[in-house]
Parts: structure tokens; C-alpha cells; sequence
């Protein structure tokens, strides 16, 4: 049975942050770390004391977790950035609540006694001799220390306490990874037993020393079993200060998820299960797994019930026949075609999901270049009518363009796709066939399209890939025209003059020259071939030959030591894919060099101070002779750098024999940068992190993650599935009474249909019974060989 741990945060937004620029504002972003690991930054917004990021992650972690913190920043052209504040969540305080959190939340200062990081090595031994008891501790190593010196580094010693009486080691000057291989021995005083306590100490020749971080261990630990080996750096405790509001709030929202699955052949009666219930009849459905689940979910739930059925379904090849049951489900249940797809249904959040699948869909309104925007100028102060036809003037002609690219993007639309729409197009004209609801069939398919594709790129490109930064707030605005005129467009200008933003009133005539072009280009998009496939071809697990990453990457050749550290970094363009890291001078070049991916041992971070360059990581591989091999690799910013970093550690997850550790400094001169050690066969010194990885859509499939959510929530509605359809033998069982509990089940269904209901019901239930009896009996293997120690494995 393996575990899988990951935390799904949502940065949504800040208010009330002090000032830190002259001009009485602020340029703020955030900084995502798990246990001092960066993971993610978000997008800098300019000039607010109260931005707006939106911007989530997934974050897959190792089990062993302890904290996530959130740092608040605001970004100088010159010099370093100011930070405004923190906020801190330990793992308990996520896992409190299933729901996970959701709140505004105080920014903390930044106390740097607080911010420690990284762990000790230590080996003690409680002696006892003729001159009484004697407390020996070998000070090790230690690793990922933080930098507290100018250079990203810090001259740490250690400092051991037991009762009264101290000792230190040496200090070892500009590294993070300090080796002293000390023993510090301390003799018993009288008295009370007392505590052993570990400090670590940044050494300064001018002021007071830095603290790194501390250690300690009651006397009943040292009695009973004294410690040896890695031990996390903790704070001096003390309670966490409240700022109370000063340095202002972030809207967050949190929520870890963990679990167990099984192997795959225990979720094959309910994959099964679920890929039948697509192919009934879905306006009678109340019992199948997918009828119980869109009863039960609400709200963000359903987001990720969404998520997790649109993968599980293209892992299957179903995904066609899954957005068929579920907008023919939808349609049936619509009384008023105003209303069609307009709520948060299951049948809407999965369309939107198979959406953003960036394999599926690749149509971009905004690859045009909406910022060459020419200068407008005066003579004298403009007129209102004067600014007005000079904005329509630019409006317009940024709009032709988009929907030029909107209506000739027909062929970059993938079968699959088509097919949803062709069907959904079809059971809306089928079941509102009057002719006063001509256009519910197109209003259907372009509320997809335009409202929840096309104008939400337009108005953040950011939160879609097509930038790397949130527009400035003049940009922003005139993003913000654009998106309502497309939205406007999409709706076939039902809505043109009867809001309240009668000021768009000049765009109305391009808006309605534009919609006969729309209705053309819907009906274009639903003329395809029934005959292909509609859910697509079933997805492995691995798409070996499927690029999966490319981009320019500043990559550094093996043995530049003529060279000096800015010409030995080369620009090429890299692809990934399952199989291979391959690159070349340019994407057009034809001779490629690369690097099989399952050579790969680890994919890691390189401090700064290594090349004297940020933003540096490490391929470490392994030839056929066993010999390792690192290539260094810039990226560009750290959001990059954790792109590339999670690709190929998700590319690399299933290779042998993964490094536990490496160096994230380099060999030169004769040592490493980051231990000092001159074995360039030396044990690496920091532990690799290959468990952190950022969920993507183009993720490998994991179905049997994937049915685990799915199992999880069927179980919530299982009581209520029994009262409805089974019989409880301690009641009444007559035909009458039989037949009242049906019908307050399913009112208005005929027996027919009541029977196969039952009939579901029934199998839906025995599947959950036999689920819960492989996760008991793993379950108790796992205590039992818990129980049992080393000797149980």
C-alpha cells in the first residue's frame, strides 16, 4: 500500500500592506516554501497596498513534512527586496481540519533568530567511570544550514549545554554544510538531571554572533536511549507574535490531502463500475457512482471531483462518453435555456477541467501583442468625444485580431473536444427544439468557450501561462474592455444595451458584425466525424515519447575550467520527454545531444554562491559504468527553476537506486563549494528532495490516486444510498410499503426503472464494502509489522 501526501494552496490575495517604496506604495509578491524549500512565487503587482494574485498550486511532498510558510515581499529595481512580513502554518495546524483553511490571515514579522533551517548530526553516549557520569557527544555534521553572511553563506561552530557546564567545537569558515567531527565530553554536576541543548552559531568578527538553530533532549531521552544521528534545527521557543494587522493580511486557502492506495486490482469493480454508469441512460440515473457523487458534492469539493474524473475518464479512453452523460444529465434538468450550464454542476466544472488540459487545448486568443500600444498625443486638454473614438479606435483594432484568431482556430481544436461539443450541441437542440430557442444550441457550447476560456485568458494572462507577470493596472484595464467584448460576442449580444455599462454602447456595431462569424465558426467546430473516437485514445501512465517541457536553458559545459563561470554557461534549447532531456543550439538545429532520463539519480537545487548566479539546478546521472555525471543548468526565475526541477523529478520518479543526498555546491578548486570537502568522491551533504513536486496538467495519469479520491467520497453518501434504495430487514417488507419507499426515493420513475436503480445501488455498495475490507486488512499488516520492528520487514 503506498501513501501519498500533497497540499493544494490558493494564494487569492493581500490587504493593508505598509508602504515600502517612497512613492507611498508597494511592488508585492509572494514566495511559497515547504520545510525552507522555495516552491512557487507569485507574479509581482505593481503599485497596490492590496493585490490580487489568484494564483494556486498543487504541491506534491514527501510524507515527513513539518511546515509551509508564505513570505511576503515587495520587488526593487535596485538592491535587495524588502520583506513585509510571514505567516507560518505547521502541518498539524493544516491537517486540524479536513476542509483544510480557508481565512485572512495576520502577516507576522520576520524575527531571524526565528528563521532557522537544517539539521544536525549527532552521536551521544551517556559513560560512567570511577570520577561518576560522563556525557560524550560527537558533534558530526551538519546541513542546509541558513546563509546569514552577504555571500549565501555562514562560519557556523556548535555550542553543547548540559547543566551548567558548555562546550564549543572550531568554527568552519563560509559554508552551509559544516563537517567537524568533534567529541565534546562533559562530566555530571550535582544537582537535578539536566537537559542536553545543541545550539548552532554563525561566528562574526564584528557584532553579535547569528543564531542557526538548536536541538535539545529531555533526561529521560538521554537515559533511555540516547541519540544519535540527523535531528531538525528548531527556534528558540517563544511565542509567535501577532502583529496585529500592521504589516496587513493575505487571503489563503490550504487544504492537505492524504491517503492510502491500494494496489490497482482492488480498484477495478469500481473503475469498472463507473465506466458503465456513462453508458445508461443518464436522465433516470440516481444509483451510479457518478449520480451519487454529483448529489453529494458541493461547492470547491466539486472542483476537484471534477479533476479527478476528467483524468481518471482520459486514462480510460472515456472521456467523450463521460461529458456526454453529464451535459445530457444537465440538459435534462433544465427547465429554463437562460440558465443552461450557467451554475457550478459537475457537468460544468468538468468541461471547464477538460478544458485546460494544455494537451487538448492549445487555441490562444493572446498570442497577438497587446502591449505595442502607440502614443496618443494632444494638442491642448483632449475632449471627452476626442479620448473616446481614439479608445475605440484601439479597442477595435486589438478586437479584430482576436477574434480573427478565435474564428480561424477551428482546425487547432483537438477531435475530442469537438465531439463534446457536437453532442452537447445536439442534445440542447433536441431538447429545446423551438424555434424562439434557436440559439440555446451555440449559447451552450461559446458559455464554455468565450465565457470560461476566451475572456478569462484575455483578462489574466498570467493565471493562463501567457505572461509572466500580472499586467500593470492601465494594461490591466484595458485587458478588461477587451475580455467584456469577447464575452459579449460569445453571448450573440443578447445582453448589448440592456446592462449597466451602457458606456460600451461604441463597441456595439464591430460586436455585431462579429457574432454571424461566431455562429459560423460553432458550427464549423460541431462538424466532425462521429465515427473517432470521443474520448480519445486511453492514456499510460508515462507518455515516453510526448514532450512534456522545452524552453531556452543556460546549460553548463562539462569541463569549462579555462573558462571563466559566465562563458562556461551556454544557451541551448531543451526538450523533455519521458525518454530523454534532449538539446540543441536552437529548436530548428538537427543535430541534438541528450541525456536518457532513466540515467537520472537526482534533480536538485545549486546554492548561489556556487557560480555566482541564481536560479542554478543539477541533472546528476549515472553511466553504465556506475560513474556519476552533474549537469548545471540555469533557468531564467525561480518559477521556471521549479517548473523544470518538478518535471524532471516527476520524469525520473520511477528510476533505481535515487541519490538520498548530493552536493548543491560544485567542485572547483579543488573542493566543494558548499562542504569544503576535496574528495570530489565525497558523500553528498544535503538530502535530495525528490518527493517536492508542483501538480500540472500534463502530469502522468494515476488512476488508482485518482479512484481513491473517487472511493473517499462515495463513502460519505453510502447511509444515504442504503436508506433509498435497500431494504432494512427490521422493517416493514410488504408490497405496499415497499412500494412507498420507492416512490419517496425516486418519485415519478416507472418500476423499471426503480429495479435497475436498486440493482446499482446494490452493486455500488457491495464494491464499497469490498474496498473497505483491503484498506482494514492493509491497515492492520501495517501494524503489525510496526509492531514487530526492523525484524517485521
Amino acid at each position: 500500500m503506498a501513501k501519498s501526501s500533497s497540499l493544494n494552496v490558493r494564494v487569492v490575495e493581500g490587504r493593508a500592506l505598509p508602504a515600502k517604496d517612497v512613492s507611498g506604495s508597494s511592488d508585492p509578491y509572494c514566495i511559497v516554501k515547504v520545510d525552507d524549500e522555495v516552491v512557487a512565487r507569485t507574479a509581482t503587482v505593481w503599485r497596490s497596498l492590496s493585490p490580487f494574485w489568484g494564483e494556486e498550486y498543487t504541491i506534491h511532498l514527501p510524507l515527513d513534512f513539518h511546515h509551509l510558510a508564505f513570505y511576503v515581499l515587495d520587488e526593487d529595481t535596485v538592491g535587495h527586496d524588502d520583506i513585509i512580513g510571514k505567516i507560518s502554518l505547521s502541518r498539524e495546524a493544516i491537517a486540524a481540519d479536513p476542509r483544510g483553511i480557508d481565512s485572512w490571515i495576520n502577516l507576522s514579522r520576520v524575527d531571524p533568530d526565528a528563521e532557522v533551517q537544517g539539521e544536525i548530526c549527532l552521536d551521544v553516549q551517556m559513560l560512567e567511570d570511577a570520577r561518576g557520569r560522563c556525557l560524550r557527544c560527537h558533534v558530526l555534521q551538519a546541513r542546509d544550514l541558513a546563509p546569514r553572511d552577504i555571500t549565501g553563506t555562514s562560519d557556523p561552530f556548535a555550542r553543547v549545554f548540559w547543566g551548567s557546564q558548555s562546550l564549543e567545537t572550531s568554527t568552519i569558515k563560509k559554508t552551509r554544510f559544516p563537517h567537524w567531527d568533534e567529541v565534546l565530553e562533559l562530566r555530571e554536576m550535582p544537582g537535578a538531571p539536566a537537559p542536553l541543548r545543541v545550539e548552532l552559531w554563525d561566528w562574526d568578527m564584528v557584532g553579535k554572533n547569528d543564531f542557526l538553530g538548536m536541538v535539545e533532549f529531555p533526561p529521560q531521552v538521554l537515559k533511555q536511549n540516547a541519540p544519535s544521528g540527523w535531528f531538525r534545527l528548531l527556534p528558540f521557543p517563544r511565542a509567535e507574535e501577532d502583529s496585529g494587522g500592521t504589516l496587513g493580511a493575505l487571503r489563503l486557502k490550504v487544504r492537505l490531502i492524504e491517503d492510502r492506495i491500494l494496489p490497482s486490482l482492488y480498484y477495478q469493480p469500481l473503475t469498472e463500475l463507473l465506466m458503465e454508469s456513462v453508458l445508461g441512460p443518464a436522465e433516470e440515473d440516481a444509483a451510479s457512482p457518478l449520480a451519487v457523487l454529483e448529489e453529494l458534492t458541493l461547492g470547491d469539493c466539486r472542483q476537484d471531483l471534477a479533476t479527478k474524473l476528467v483524468k481518471l475518464f482520459l486514462g480510460q479512453g472515456r472521456a467523450g462518453p463521460f461529458l456526454d452523460y453529464l451535459t445530457r444529465r444537465e440538459v435534462t434538468r433544465t427547465t429554463d435555456p437562460n440558465t443552461l450550464f450557467r451554475s457550478n454542476s459537475l457537468a460544468s466544472k468538468a468541461m471547464e477541467q477538460f478544458m485546460k488540459e494544455k494537451k487538448y487545448m492549445e487555441l490562444d486568443p493572446c498570442k497577438m501583442d497587446l502591449g505595442r500600444t502607440r502614443r496618443i498625443s494632444f494638442k491642448g486638454a483632449p475632449s471627452e468625444e476626442h479620448v473616446r473614438d481614439a479608445s475605440l479606435g484601439l479597442l477595435t483594432g486589438y478586437l479584430g485580431p482576436i477574434v480573427e484568431a478565435i474564428v480561424g482556430s477551428v482546425g487547432r481544436c483537438p477531435p475530442a473536444m469537438r465531439l463534446a461539443f457536437k453532442q452537447l450541441h445536439q442534445c440542447v437542440e433536441e431538447r429545446f427544439p423551438q424555434a424562439e430557442h434557436e440559439d440555446v444550441k451555440y449559447l451552450a457550447i461559446s458559455g464554455f468557450l468565450f465565457l470560461r476560456f476566451f475572456a478569462p485568458a484575455i483578462l489574466t494572462p498570467k493565471l493562463f501561462d501567457l505572461r509572466d507577470q500580472h499586467a500593470d493596472p492601465q494594461t490591466s484595464r484595458s485587458l478588461l474592455l477587451l475580455a467584456k467584448a469577447v464575452q459579449s460576442i460569445g453571448n450573440l449580444g443578447q445582453q448589448l444595451g440592456q446592462g449597466k455599462e451602457l458606456w460600451m454602447a461604441p463597441l456595439h456595431p464591430f460586436l455585431l458584425q462579429s457574432i454571424s462569424r461566431v455562429r459560423h465558426f460553432l458550427d464549423q467546430l460541431v462538424d466532425v466525424d462521429e465515427e473517432e473516437e470521443a474520448g480519445g485514445p486511453a492514456r499510460a501512465l508515462v507518455a515516453p515519447s510526448v514532450i512534456v517541457r522545452e524552453g531556452y536553458l543556460l546549460k553548463r559545459k562539462e569541463e569549462p575550467a579555462s573558462l571563466a563561470t559566465r562563458f562556461a554557461f551556454k544557451k541551448r534549447y531543451f526538450w523533455l520527454s519521458g525518454e530523454t532531456l534532449s538539446y540543441s543550439k536552437s529548436p530548428e538545429w538537427q543535430m541534438r545531444s541528450s541525456i536518457p532520463v532513466s540515467h537520472i539519480r537526482a534533480v536538485e537545487r545549486v546554492d548561489e554562491g556556487a557560480f555566482q548566479l541564481p536560479h542554478v539546478m543539477q541533472v546528476v546521472t549515472q553511466d553504465p559504468a556506475s560513474v556519476l555525471h552533474t549537469t548545471y543548468l540555469q533557468c531564467k526565475n525561480v518559477n521556471e527553476l521549479n517548473q523544470w526541477l518538478s518535471a524532471l523529478r516527476k520524469a525520473s520518479a520511477p528510476n533505481p537506486d535515487k541519490l538520498a543526498a548530493c552536493h548543491p555546491g560544485a567542485f572547483r578548486s579543488s573542493r566543494w563549494t558548499c562542504c569544503l570537502q576535496a574528495e570530489r568522491s565525497a558523500a553528498g551533504c544535503s538530502r535530495t528532495h525528490s518527493a517536492v513536486t508542483l501538480g500540472d496538467w500534463s502530469d502522468p495519469l494515476d488512476p488508482d490516486a485518482e479512484i481513491q479520491m473517487v472511493y473517499r467520497r462515495l463513502l460519505l453518501g453510502r447511509d444515504q444510498l442504503r436508506m433509498k434504495f435497500q431494504e432494512d430487514p427490521n422493517t416493514d417488507s410488504s408490497p405496499e410499503a415497499d412500494a412507498e419507499k420507492s416512490s419517496g426515493a425516486t418519485e415519478g420513475a416507472c418500476p423499471d426503472a426503480l429495479a435497475r436503480q436498486r440493482e446499482a445501488a446494490t452493486r455500488l455498495l457491495e464494491v464499497l464494502e469490498d474496498l473497505d475490507r483491503a484498506h482494514e486488512e492493509f491497515q492492520q499488516r501495517e501494524q503489525q509489522k510496526a509492531a514487530l520492528g526492523p525484524l517485521g520487514h
